[in-house]
């Protein structure tokens, strides 16, 4: 056949060929990430470098190269997130980039799907059980077999589903999961194993399919049918994937088979923000991304706009001691700044009022309490700050975890204090009486009626003991009556009598919370230790009981709304937000990180990688708090060390600071 040769194109002037003045516009790394159209590439960007600007402009850049806006493949983990990168695209290059393929893994893998399912023998009308559905669904193959008995405490629906979800997501069986994070659940294994089998049964049987499922059989298709994935390989030429450090496994292998006729896969994300292996994210991903796709090119964005060096040069010492890493170094777009502050407090509660002081003081200094944030790594670290800031009328917000006087348990063992402190509480003594076994709430009103004509907890106390009606509660209610009698007494100190509930408690705790009891006895601990510092009842439950100032601002303070919020955050609520000043508290070794994960390695670098990312949140000022006293339920006072993501640096990058009570060392 005769043959017809095109000459090259001959290049036009960068500033006719393209509208925008990409060299102009972006940085010299960013530059290099958004022109480099071709063949795989992995985007390190670090905390506040402008990934989202680049992944825009790159956006633009394949338009404006001729790429069909239909050609282009955008992932990103939510929905809202690939919308406004489209939006911003549009603005640059005009309405065309509407017609980019964005969204998240699952809605692509949902349209892809409703086309190709009768390849996987299903049905392209299937319906997809959101997280609600998929627990009523267990909850009803739980019933059927027998597992719901309440004698047999068989973990509740949605932390089965969520163990299902986790062996999904990380690419592991229900019982290598087990084994790994849920000993204390290993008892049920037969059991959940068969209810896992019935699940997926049910699922196919019916044409249902959950979010994990979008997943998994979209990555089926391109693994397992070589036609399908060349042709959605050759529809979609670009790809382009957004926080690619928080993919599991299964995103991985979806993104190796899409890519299948080409390589033209970028990567965006930053090794030293992955942090949610519990959601069964792998930091293994953004590692070996290299070796998933041969000859990738790495630009790294390490100019940060957010915060200043001082607080970046903490950054990269916390992080350069990683075991593992693509190295790169944060440099301040803004410039110099005031350095970060490693405070030595003498114990918790000199903690929290520094804490409370200072923020008083930054805002007497003009910062609005809705640029200061307090983060921490464990929700329960927040409680004590919480009581000060409520003392002080100091309004917040709290992100991650539940508020202290919110949670389940802590609100049971107080009710049992209430019970003492007023025997005619109803609430509680409902609240009480429903823990026991065997007794429903119709039973309860009969109980606490029976119990009228008592004022004093010892005649509450012979009450319970001589309820007349017999049954499987009986024995629960003599015990509960001895206890109610054993801290009565007003001599005995509050720390104590709460400590004394939580010994009586535990079992149940054990029995209601099968799944996550662990932690939820390391909240009763400090709760313990918060009661040790209460000189009566009377005061403690005053402080328990007071309103959380979010919720009616216009009684705290008299403050007006427009003076906004104090943040109170877990850091995996706080990634990808910013503040203009941030206190990390409770940076103890064997907290943070906690002594839970100390002998795991991968743990102890998620844990590095947590506190690189609370730092990275903080503009202008950032503090570090850590208390030297500790109090220990097991081992009584301890003495608290800096953590060891920070012990050993130069005071050169993070000088000390030690509180001190006025008039001297306290």
């Amino acid at each position: 056949m005769e043959t017809y040769t095109l000459r090259p194109r001959a290049e036009a002037p960068s500033d006719r060929r393209y509208r925008i003045d990409y060299e102009g516009e972006l940085n010299p790394a960013q530059h290099a990430a958004a022109t480099t159209l071709d063949g795989p590439v992995l985007v390190v960007a670090g905390a506040g470098s402008g990934k989202t600007r680049t992944l825009v402009y790159r956006v633009a850049r394949l338009v404006e190269s001729g790429v069909n806006p239909g050609q282009i493949l955008l992932l990103t983990f939510t929905r809202k997130a690939a919308e406004e990168m489209l939006r911003r695209a549009s603005a640059l290059v005009g309405a065309s980039c509407e017609q980019v393929a964005g969204g998240t893994f699952h809605s692509f893998a949902n349209v892809v799907l409703r086309r190709t399912a009768r390849r996987l023998g299903m049905k392209p009308g299937f319906t997809i059980l959101d997280r609600s559905d998929s627990e009523d669904v267990v909850n009803l193959l739980r019933s059927r077999a027998g597992l719901d008995r309440k004698e047999r405490r068989f973990p509740r629906k949605n932390a089965i589903v969520e163990i299902f979800s986790m062996a999904v997501n990380r690419s592991t069986t229900v019982p290598a999961l087990l084994e790994d994070g849920y000993a204390h659940l290993y008892e049920h294994l037969e059991d959940l194993v068969r209810l896992e089998e019935g699940y997926r049964r049910y699922k196919r049987d019916r044409d249902l399919v959950d979010y994990d499922d979008l997943l998994v059989l979209l990555r089926d298709l391109v693994r397992d049918y070589a036609d399908v994935a060349a042709q959605l390989s050759r529809t979609y030429r670009y790809i382009m994937v957004d926080e690619y450090q928080d993919t599991n496994r299964l995103q991985a292998e979806i993104v190796r088979g899409l890519a299948v006729a080409h390589d033209n896969v970028m990567a965006v994300g930053d090794d030293s923000q992955s942090i949610y292996s519990f959601r069964g994210a792998t930091f293994r991903n953004i590692m070996e991304f290299p070796d998933l796709f041969p000859a990738t090119r790495i630009i790294k964005l390490e100019e940060n706009y957010r915060s200043t060096q001082p607080i970046l040069d903490l950054a990269n010492a916390v992080i350069e001691r990683a075991a593992e890493k693509h190295t790169k170094i944060l440099h301040a777009h803004r410039g110099p700044g005031g350095p970060p502050m490693l405070v030595q407090c003498a114990d918790e509660q000199a903690q929290s009022r520094f804490i409370c002081q200072r923020i008083l003081e930054l805002r007497e200094e003009g910062v609005s309490l809705d640029d200061i944030a307090v983060l921490f790594r464990s929700s329960f670290h927040s409680f004590d700050l919480e009581l000060e800031l409520q003392r002080a009328d100091v309004p917040f917000v709290k992100r991650g975890g539940f508020k202290f006087i919110e949670t389940a348990h802590v609100k049971d063992v107080l009710a049992h204090l209430r019970i003492v402190a007023n025997p005619r509480d109803a609430v509680s003594w409902h609240r009480v009486l429903l823990l026991l076994d065997g007794v429903g709430p119709k039973k309860a009103d009969d109980i606490f009626t029976h119990l009228a004509e008592a004022t004093t907890i010892e005649a509450v106390s012979e009450g319970l003991a001589t309820y007349p009606r017999r049954g499987a509660y009986t024995k629960d209610l003599t015990h509960l009556a001895a206890l109610l009698a054993e801290i009565a007494p007003d001599e005995l100190p509050p720390g104590e009598k709460v400590a004394r509930i939580v010994a009586f408690y535990t079992p149940m705790l054990r029995q209601i919370h099968r799944e996550d009891f662990p932690k939820r006895e390391k909240d009763l601990e400090h709760f313990i230790t918060i009661a040790g510092r209460y000189r009566s009842v009377a005061s403690l439950l005053s402080d328990m009981a007071l309103e959380p100032p979010t919720d009616s601002v216009g009684n705290v303070l008299a403050a007006e709304v427009e003076e906004g919020l104090l943040t109170l955050s877990t850091i995996h609520s706080a990634k990808g937000l910013e503040w203009h000043t941030i206190f990390v508290i409770w940076l103890v070794d064997g907290r943070f990180p906690s002594y839970l994960n100390l002998h795991d390695g991968d743990e102890v670098e998620e844990e590095r990688r947590l506190l690189y990312v609370a730092v990275t949140r903080a503009k202008d000022n950032l503090y570090l708090s850590y208390p030297i006293d500790i109090y220990d339920r097991a081992a009584g006072m301890v003495l608290g060390q800096p953590s060891r993501f920070v012990q050993g640096l130069p005071e050169s990058i993070l000088p000390g600071m030690q509180v001190i009570e006025s008039g001297g060392f306290r």
